[in-house]
This record gives C-alpha cells, structure tokens and sequence, in this order.
C-alpha cells in the first residue's frame, strides 16, 4: 500500500489560524534570523514550510530530492516561485550562503554536508539577513530542533480497514527561548486531511474504538 502525504495541501487550517505547532515553537511562529531542524520526518518538515512561507512567496530548497515528486504541490509550495539546487556537492556552502543572502526561507536536505567553520559564517548570514533556515534532519546549532518521536497511522483494523490519520508525537528542544523541552501531539495529517492538534476528546474516541474492537471468548 503506498500512502500519499496529504499532509501539507495546504489546508493547515487557513489564513490567521493558529499553528497546530504552536505549543512547542517558542513564541508561535518561527522567527526569523532562525535555523529549525525537523529530524527526518518529511511531513513534519513540510509542516515548518508551509508556516515559514506564509507571508512570503519566496523560497529556495538546496538538495531536497523530495520537492522533485510528481506532485509538489502537495508541500504547499509553487515551483514555479522557488529555486532548487539539487546535489551541490562540495559547493553547498557557497551555495546556502549566496540563498541565505538573498532569500527568505530556504530548505536544506538531509544529505547536505557542511564544514564546521562554514556553519559558523552560514549562521551569521542567517542573523543577518533574517532568513530562515528549515533543515531535513539536524543542524549543527539550531535554534529550534523538533523531531517526531513516534508515530502511527490510525484505522487498521485486524489487517483491514481505511487509513483514517496519522497520528505522531513531536518533541522540540534547542537553544535560548527554545531550551525548555516542549511536546505536543498531532495529526499530520488528520482524519479530514488537515494538520492539527490531538484534542483530548479524540483520544478517548479511539480508545473507546478500540475497546469496541475486542472480543471475549471461551
């Protein structure tokens, strides 16, 4: 069965609704002149996009393979208003750079490799310029560093049944306003496509769904 991301179509909930990350980001928003590394789940990554492209409709993604799919659009950004650079290889410094310089929001794969000294010069071009750095996977002195520590689709049955959400756990640490570990629980993406917040009623609903689902015998 291969399941599509609906996550991030970008129904997050609307314009001026609030972040269903809210409870771990420091101060709501990203805030710019930031780096954020998303671990390596891919629609909490395209969570952090589309929230940082908000006001914006610039963005650049260096050596993220996975905006090159059938279906972008799915990530809530035009490619059309982008610019990818895939695979820079020993370049990717200079690269991130010259973006950090230039762009708002820019999104660096999991396999991009960068020199000690060169993150040192990349996180003065992030401060100064405002920008913001989203990372698949780590990144070396982020400010907010969020990652899924578990993760499950709801809806399977005894090996049928539809898949109805996923639901995961996300945990968030970092530096300065970002220190305090933080979690939240949500769906990404929901029984209605969306990404939100687990409500607590939801999950007596599936514990109450689950119970109804076993059977005495003997």
């Amino acid at each position: 069965m291969q399941v599509r991301h609906q996550v991030v179509e970008e129904r997050i909930a609307g314009a001026g609704a609030a972040s269903p990350l809210s409870d771990v980001l420091p101060g709501g928003p990203i805030q710019s002149g930031t780096a954020v590394s998303a671990g390596a789940d891919l629609p909490l990554l395209l969570v952090l996009v589309a929230l940082a492209t908000a006001g914006t409709a610039a963005w650049a993604a260096v050596d993220v393979p996975e905006l090159g799919a059938p279906e972008p659009g799915q990530a809530g950004l035009d490619l059309a208003t982008g610019l990818v650079a895939a695979a820079p290889g020993p370049r990717a410094a200079q690269v991130l750079g010259a973006l950090l310089k230039s762009v708002p929001v820019v999104l660096v794969g999991s396999a991009v490799r960068i020199p000690d000294r060169a993150v040192r010069r990349l996180r003065a071009f992030i401060r100064r310029s405002g920008s913001v750095l989203l990372a698949q996977g780590g990144w070396p002195g982020a400010e907010v560093q969020l990652h899924v520590a578990s993760a499950g689709w709801e809806g399977i049955g005894r090996g049928h049944g539809l898949l109805r959400g996923r639901r995961v756990t996300v945990t968030a640490g970092g530096r300065g306003a970002a220190a305090r570990p933080r979690q939240t629980q949500l769906w990404l993406p929901g029984p209605d496509g969306l990404v939100g917040v687990v409500e607590r009623r939801a999950e007596g609903a599936l514990v109450d769904e689950r119970r109804a689902d076993l059977h005495v015998v003997g």
